[in-house]
């Protein structure tokens, strides 16, 4: 259609959850839908084959933010985030995982979050997904996001699960199924081989719609009021600011750094912190940029003997097999198997997540693999410290102070501890030990725990999954409506008051399905 400035709904962001919204809401013909994305359009083919989502790291297709120095770790931490059409779900690694029903029953307890309980979210979940594998009653078969097992799986990733369940992990075939616990491969989001993105699941199948404009190469710059009512969204079109008007919403799908940094320059945020940036304030809301989490993680790596390499397939001929049969180690999506399991009894859901890859990975993939290895990574996944995110400037093409506060709170450097001892303890198990020659980092494994804290100090990385800042209870209300202001909503992974247990793009998504019928009156 062609290009116009007044929409019934402007959403801003085309990632895990806009790509959604924008399919959903353009069922009703009646309605038109702006949909923005700062990045470009998902053209690289490195975002299409799964084991390649590393080489998209700093790159033009990453926004490239880094944390302000962490008080218990000594230094910043690099956090990827996708910038181009399907956001993160275009540069994560794939891992379809829901989380727990403790988590979704805790937002409604705990958070105010009415109607997120797990029985009201997994209709939600089961909408969203095209499981190929799992069924009724917990899994959806014919959504659009394609869910299957992975076409490649490297010995040592078997080899480890068999190793955990010596260890005394129970045995698993499906992480999103009656119990989270155990150890097994994991399910992930691609078709055929090929990620399957929110761009492929939900946008593309909806671009033929008249009702549907999309823009990218399109940075907002501000929510623009009238009095406390938002109308539209100012945004940079080939340097230009223009904006599109919103008869009905303006719906903030930005994630959890862009969706409160945008709300802050735009006037609804903490009022001093505005302030002092010269921002005009629309809505005192102290919650926004608040209550910032993520799950932080370690790796424990060994070289390896009498076995092969991801990177073996990084070759020309790995190459060409991929690209005419989608089949082989480039389907890989580097975390191959895992586990969930609770570090000390009595806890209500595990609070520790485990990825394995049959290769070096570490400092987000960015290091050159030196040898041929084998990585375990301890993920925390019941997280105790808060962090927030503020303004550096009121110019909207800044990037904000990102702040995790990573281990905080003592008892997530302990739970980390106990996540490294195990795994260290499942390498001399089972069929895995024959695999591993000698330890890569830390350079011994007999380490006590002053040195294992040491060691997680130096090299914790995010897992890639912030959330919270505009978190149910505190900046949205559990219809997702920004509290204070008429008209604006956020949808994405900000609106979580806590981060879920697992890889966060399927709730991201799940959070936008159930958006879209709150948006509808459904």
């Amino acid at each position: 259609m062609a290009v116009q400035d007044s929409y019934d709904y402007v959403i801003v962001g085309a990632g895990s959850a806009g790509c959604v919204l924008a399919n959903r809401l353009t069922e009703d013909p009646s309605a038109q839908v702006l949909l923005l994305e700062a990045g470009a359009e998902d053209t690289a083919d490195e975002i299409h084959i799964p084991a390649a989502f590393p080489s998209l790291f700093k790159t033009r297709w990453d926004w490239n933010y880094e944390t302000v120095e962490q008080k218990h770790t000594g230094k910043p931490s690099y956090w990827p985030r996708g910038r181009m059409l399907g956001g993160c779900s275009s540069i994560n690694a794939m891992i379809y995982i829901r989380g727990n029903r403790a988590d979704y029953d805790g937002w409604r307890d705990s958070h105010g979050a009415e109607g997120w309980g797990w029985d009201d979210v997994l209709p939600y979940f089961k909408r969203a997904e095209g499981n190929q594998r799992l069924g009724g009653p917990l899994h959806g078969t014919d959504g659009p996001l394609h869910v299957e097992d992975r076409r490649f799986t490297h010995e040592l990733s078997h080899a480890w699960v068999d190793s955990a369940v010596a260890w005394g992990l129970k045995r698993t075939d499906d992480f999103n199924g009656e119990s989270q616990e155990g150890a097994g491969v994991y399910q992930v989001t691609c078709k055929r081989g090929r990620r399957w993105s929110t761009a492929d699941a939900y946008l593309r199948p909806a671009l033929a719609r008249p009702n549907l404009t999309v823009k990218t190469c399109a940075q907002a710059t501000r929510v623009v009021f009238e009095g406390t009512r938002a109308v539209g969204v100012s945004y940079l079109d080939a340097g230009v600011e223009r904006t599109a008007h919103a008869a009905a919403e303006v719906i903030l799908s930005g994630g959890a750094v862009n969706s409160p940094q945008l709300l802050m320059v735009s006037g609804v945020g903490p009022a001093e912190h505005l302030r002092e940036h010269g921002i005009d304030v629309v809505a005192a809301l102290p919650g926004v940029g608040e209550n910032l989490h993520d799950h932080p993680a370690c790796g424990i790596i060994w070289s390896t003997r009498g076995t092969t390499d991801l990177v073996d397939a990084a070759t020309p001929r790995g190459l060409v097999r991929y690209q005419l049969t989608r089949r082989g180690p480039l389907t890989s999506n580097i975390g191959e198997a895992g586990a969930f399991y609770p570090t000390t009894d009595g806890l209500p859901a595990p609070d520790m997540q485990i990825h394995v890859a049959p290769t070096l990975f570490y400092d987000n993939g960015l290091r050159e693999p030196t040898v041929p290895g084998f990585t375990s990574a301890a993920t925390l996944v019941d997280v105790a410290s808060r962090g927030r995110l503020r303004l550096k400037s009121a110019n909207p093409l800044w990037k904000p102070e990102i702040d995790p506060a990573y281990y905080s709170e003592p008892r997530d450097l302990e739970t980390m501890i106990a996540g490294l001892r195990a795994l260290i303890e499942i390498g001399r198990e089972g069929p895995l030990r024959r695999f591993l020659d000698k330890p890569f980092l830390p350079e011994r494994h007999d380490l006590s725990d002053a040195e294992l804290a040491e060691h997680i100090r130096e090299n914790t990385q995010t897992l890639y999954h912030p959330v919270g800042t505009c978190a149910i209870g505190s900046v949205v209300d559990p219809q997702l409506r920004v509290q204070g202001v008429e008209s604006l909503r956020v949808v994405d992974a900000s609106v979580m008051p806590v981060v879920p247990r697992g890889n966060t793009n399927a709730p991201t998504i799940m959070v936008a399905e159930k958006a879209a019928d709150l948006i509808r009156g459904r």
